[in-house]
């Protein structure tokens, strides 16, 4: 298990990729194939783990790569800083 301070570090920009890109969660939904509420949850950081095939999956779509979406909060800061 990791350190406590580590939990929470992930911070998941994929609010900021779909403005970018002029896309709705629904529209990257139906592209996906993954429920709008499991893409609600890591959009809101509250994802726990994520398969390889749906990280893939979005980066196709979204034309990103996986650190594009997914940045590391250096450790002491607070989430969604970095």
């Amino acid at each position: 298990m990791p350190p406590e301070d580590d939990l929470g570090r992930i911070h998941c920009r994929l609010d900021e990729l779909l403005a970018e890109r002029g896309m709705t969660l629904t529209r990257l939904s139906e592209l996906v194939g993954v429920t709008v509420v499991n893409l609600s949850v890591l959009k809101n950081d509250r994802a726990k783990a994520i398969r390889f095939s749906t990280l893939t999956a979005i980066c196709d779509v979204l034309r990103c790569e996986v650190g594009d979406l997914l940045v590391v909060t250096p450790p002491g800061a607070a989430p969604g800083a970095s």
